[in-house]
Order: structure tokens, then C-alpha cells, then sequence
């Protein structure tokens, strides 16, 4: 069953997409934003499933330590939906790019910190507090980021290369599960697993500065979004009603679009943030593999999951978002069992493949998710609407399965840890199959009155 757009009162105006090189710019902004946060995401990930036990957490033990790092994780994602709010609320009022300035320094700055954190041998109690309070900055600001970012691409793109170029910016996703891995990889490389725990952690965080440096620059050269220049005149010339609070509106008008949004992203993010940590943890921990081995194989998982979103992205061009969401979220639902039973006893070459297979099922839903969220909201409240909706998702996809799949999988086996992450898959398939197609959703169409 799909579910219609609200119904309005529109006025169909052309506003003129952004030519190739203009939209080359914004793609490489888009790709260079979303490369920041989820460098920065992946990179605590990783981390934490590797050392942050033993640096932050150490009076707890290693297994409890491990699983206070982890829910360090968890603090990042219940902060998300904060940020979409207030970046979501100011972007749809002030315009995108104002947000995504801020959300790129937030985000930057709290990894460099990160970097420069004392541990808890040196400070004590106030390591682990600090550790938190910089992950409730991170999350905030990764909960306007993904959204804002993949909506300014949708907004000035083509309505028949939507797809297309709002792919780049998922891209930087996966190209940053590469390089945190990759730079974790390269910096080990000659330390010593205590070298490596003292302070060749810290390299890959305090490096993130230049990635900041690079990022702004190239926002502060791009313009907004077309369709967002062209709302905002037609509310200046009063042509549009008095606009309620966007979330108010969102919820009014497109509620149960918001909470199929927020279903169909519950499986990308299962799957992303349980091959960047719960993978890396199982392998280290309990197949034996060392450091560098499992660094190595999450650059392989990057690559397929950024194969996964080229894929799933170029493809919704073509046939549609939603055949390609139902492909991914079905296959999510018959991989999770399988997977996660075989894991944990795999050499190292069937874990490559479980982890690549994982990753690239996450980017192919991933790529098509990305533009719809922008195709299928209005424009008064898109960004506020999908940020919100997209990030609930998250939560219980990204936040829940890795802090529980240890405690799942130690009390009651491997299976039953993957039963279950099926059937957060199986909402997120019954949620594609409630979403309308949106490909060919004309987003210039401008409101002339309000609901």
C-alpha cells in the first residue's frame, strides 16, 4: 500500500536546476561533509572496539570496559534526533548551507578533542565524562549533517539525476570507513599494541583538522539550494500562509511518512555500525584476528559499502527508490541470521566475506534512502522532517544492536542475536513496501496557502 502526498494548493514555477559544474561543487561538498562525520563516526567506532576500554574505561575491566565504550556509542545516537530538531527547525527557517557550516565545525571539533583527551589514569573520572559529553556534541551535529546535506544535493539537482548526485554524498560514508580504517592501519603499522593504546590512537583524531580546514572551505563557496531561494521568495512576497513551527507542520501533515522514514533507515544503520564495531570487536576477541587484520578488512567492508551505494543509488534513476529498498531490506532480512550465527566462528577469510556482504546490503539501501528522504517531504519543513525521521531510525538501528549484541549473543546464542536483527530488518521491509515512489516527485512545486 503506498500512501499519497498531502494534499495542497501549489503553484508549479520553474525553478531552474543547477548546470553540471555547479553541481559538481555541491556534490563535493556533500561528499567532503559527510566524509567528516563519518570519519569521525567510524573512527570512534573502531577505536573504542579496540583500545578505549583500556584508555577510558580501565577500573571496569576489559568486557565491562568494552561495553562502556560502546555505549559511548549509543550517547551519540540519542543525541541525534536533538540535532535534526534544531538544525532540521534553523535550516528550513534560515536556509541549508548556514547549518551545514555549523554542523561540519561541531562535528569537527569535537573529534579533535577526542584526540587531545587526557585518559583516565591521568585524570580520572573526568576522562570518561568528557569522552561522553564530546560524543552528545558529535551526535548532535551528525543529526543535521546526513539530511541537510543529502537534501542540498536533491534540491538543486536535475529531477532525473536526483539519484545520481545526491550519491556522492553518501559516498563520502563509505570513502570514510576507508580512510579511518585505512589511517588506523597505516598509523599501527609500527607500533606495538601498547605504543598503539598510549598514543597512536590519538594520530587519526587530531588529523581530522585538516579534513575540517578543506570541508568549510568548500561550503562557504556554494550557493543554496534553488528550491529553498525559491520558497523563501515566495514567502517574502507573501504569497504562502504564515508557517508553523516546521516540526508541528511535519507532523500534521505527514505523519505517517515520518514514521516510515524512520522504519526504512532502522536496517542501513543495524548493519553499517555492526560491521564498524561489533565485527571488529568479535575478531579481536574472540577469532583471534590481530589489529591490523581487521583494520585491513574494514577498508575492504568501506569499498562495498560505497559499491552498495553506487549501485542502489544509480539504479533508483532508473527503476524507481522503492524496488530497490524492498530488494535490500528483503536480502537484510535473510543475511542477519545467517551472518551473525556463521561470525562467530569464522577463519579469517569467511569474516571478509561476511563483513563486505553486511556493508554493501547497508549502502545499496543506503543509496536510494538518501535522496528520498529529500523527494518525499515538502519543502517547508524537508529538512527538519527528514533529518527528525531519518535519525529515530538510527537510533534503533545504530545505537541498539551493537550495545546488545554481546550480552544477546553470550546468553543466548548467535541465532537468536540474528533472529532479532531480522526483524528489525522486517520493519524496515514492511516500511519500503508503505512508501510511495518519489523519483519523478517534481520538488519546484511551490505553495501558495497554507495547510
Amino acid at each position: 500500500m503506498t500512501l499519497p502526498y498531502p494534499k495542497k494548493t501549489e503553484s508549479t514555477k520553474a525553478v531552474p536546476a543547477r548546470n553540471d559544474k555547479q553541481m559538481r561543487r555541491i556534490a563535493l561538498a556533500g561528499f567532503t561533509g559527510t566524509v567528516i562525520e563519518f570519519y569521525d563516526l567510524t573512527l570512534y567506532a573502531v577505536t573504542a572496539s579496540l583500545v578505549f576500554a583500556k584508555v577510558f574505561f580501565p577500573a571496569l575491566g576489559p568486557a565491562a570496559g568494552t561495553l562502556a565504550a560502546f555505549g559511548t556509542l549509543g550517547v551519540a545516537f540519542v543525541a541525534r534526533p536533538v540535532g535534526a530538531l534544531i538544525f532540521g527547525h534553523f535550516g528550513d527557517r534560515l536556509g541549508r548551507k548556514r547549518m551545514l557550516v555549523i554542523t561540519l565545525l561541531l562535528m569537527g571539533s569535537a573529534t579533535v578533542v577526542v584526540g587531545a583527551m587526557p585518559t583516565a589514569n591521568q585524570i580520572g573520572a573526568a576522562a570518561p565524562i568528557l569522552i561522553v559529553l564530546m560524543r552528545i556534541v558529535q551526535g548532535i551535529a551528525a543529526g543535521g549533517e546526513l539530511a541537510g546535506a543529502a537534501l542540498f544535493s536533491t534540491e538543486s539537482a536535475p529531477t532525473t539525476r536526483r539519484g545520481f548526485w545526491t550519491m556522492f554524498t553518501s559516498l563520502g560514508g563509505g570513502f570514510s570507513i576507508v580512510l579511518a580504517n585505512a589511517t588506523l592501519l597505516a598509523v599501527g603499522a609500527g607500533l606495538s599494541d601498547e605504543q598503539f593504546a598510549s598514543f597512536g590512537w590519538r594520530i587519526p583524531f587530531l588529523a581530522s583538522s585538516l579534513l575540517i580546514v578543506v570541508g568549510l572551505y568548500i561550503r562557504l563557496k556554494i550557493d543554496e539550494t534553488p528550491v529553498f531561494q525559491a520558497e523563501a521568495k515566495a514567502e517574502t512576497a507573501g504569497s504562502v500562509g504564515r508557517r508553523p513551527v516546521p516540526l508541528i507542520e511535519a507532523w500534521r501533515n505527514q505523519p505517517r511518512h515520518m514514521a516510515l522514514v524512520a522504519g526504512i533507515s532502522i536496517m542501513q544503520a543495524a548493519f553499517t555500525y555492526l560491521g564498524a564495531t561489533y565485527f571488529a570487536n568479535v575478531a579481536t576477541s574472540q577469532l583471534g584476528l590481530t589489529r591490523n587484520v581487521v583494520l585491513a578488512a574494514g577498508v575492504a567492508g568501506g569499498l562495498c559499502w560505497a559499491l552498495g551505494v553506487v549501485v542502489g543509488a544509480t539504479a533508483s534513476d532508473r527503476i524507481g527508490r522503492r524496488p530497490i529498498l524492498l530488494v535490500a531490506t528483503a536480502a537484510a532480512v535473510v543475511w542477519a541470521p545467517l551472518a551473525f550465527t556463521v561470525l562467530e566462528s569464522a577463519s579469517g577469510g569467511v569474516y571478509l566475506v561476511l563483513l563486505c556482504m553486511t556493508m554493501f546490503i547497508a549502502g545499496l539501501e543506503i543509496g536510494p534512502i538518501n535522496v528520498m528522504l529529500s523527494e518525499i517531504f515538502d519543502t517547508r519543513y524537508r529538512y527538519t522532517a527528514s533529518a527528525f525521521a531519518y535519525n529515530v531510525g538510527l537510533v534503533i538501528g545504530g545505537a541498539v544492536p551493537p550495545i546488545t549484541a554481546g550480552a544477546i549473543t553470550a546468553a543466548y546464542g548467535a541465532f537468536l542475536f540474528g533472529l532479532l536483527l531480522a526483524v528489525l530488518c522486517l520493519i524496515s521491509f514492511l516500511s519500503a513496501i508503505g512508501l510511495p515512489e518519489t523519483r519523478h516527485r517534481d520538488l519546484n512545486n511551490i505553495r501558495t496557502s497554507a495547510h
